[in-house]
């Protein structure tokens, strides 16, 4: 094989392997990606989500209440097969993990039936800086659910 020939192919696996680690499943939910908050009087809660690395996204969340930690967790999200597993920690509370059922460019929705509550935790975006994120399951004999809509703050890559 003539030399100019052997770098080029060489080349292009190198290029393809780039591609391919950059094109991991884990970047669908790159759009998690900044500090995400939601704020009221006295009240601020937050979620900060890591770029996709590793096959992975880490986020820490916390509520501040008159300056004041009062919960906060962390969630890892892991490549899991062809689905994603958000695993919860926290504060106070055992681990959770909830599997994907709806991934799409905008909306990601996490499912553990077996899980007393929430059963269901979801992540929707709307535009560049909006995101509203709610837990959902069953809570005294009804369906529950939570929402908590954010914007983003800070700079955006």
């Amino acid at each position: 094989m003539p030399r100019a020939r052997f770098v080029s192919l060489v080349l292009l696996s190198v290029l393809a392997a780039a591609a391919s680690a950059e094109e991991r499943p884990i970047s669908r939910l790159a759009w998690l990606e900044g500090r995400w908050e939601t704020a009221r009087p006295r009240l601020v809660t937050q979620e900060q989500w890591l770029p996709p690395l590793g096959n992975t996204m880490m986020c820490i969340g916390r509520v501040v209440k008159s300056d004041c930690l009062v919960d906060y967790e962390v969630v890892i999200i892991r490549e899991h097969g062809s689905r994603f597993a958000y695993e919860a920690h926290p504060l106070g509370q055992e681990s959770a993990t909830f599997l994907s059922t709806v991934v799409t460019d905008s909306t990601v929705i996490f499912e553990n039936l077996a899980h007393d509550f929430p059963q269901r935790i979801g992540y929707q975006r709307f535009g560049a800086d909006s995101l509203v994120a709610w837990v959902e399951g069953p809570s005294h004999g009804k369906t529950k659910r939570n929402e908590f809509a954010y914007r983003r703050v800070g700079a955006h890559h």
